[in-house]
């Protein structure tokens, strides 16, 4: 799962397979990233967001351990 927040208030949750979303599949091919494969369990989301500081979280639906990379672009 990954969620955004700002300060304590959680603005944004996307789970696995989110990355197939018709708002999230443009956005790779845009930004000049690698795209995600059809079906992938990724979680991804686009946003339009206020100026300010943001923390992305990315936990475990199973509560399993493991390293996760984030990667966040302006678009």
């Amino acid at each position: 799962m990954l969620t955004l927040y700002s300060g304590s208030l959680a603005v944004a949750e996307s789970g696995p397979g989110s990355a197939g979303d018709p708002s999230v599949q443009p956005t790779p091919d845009f930004v000049g990233a690698f795209s995600l494969p059809s079906g992938s369990q990724d979680a991804a989301m686009t946003l339009t967001l206020s100026p300010g500081a943001y923390t992305a979280q990315v936990t475990s639906q199973g509560g399993a351990s493991g390293a996760a990379l984030v990667e966040v672009y302006e678009v």
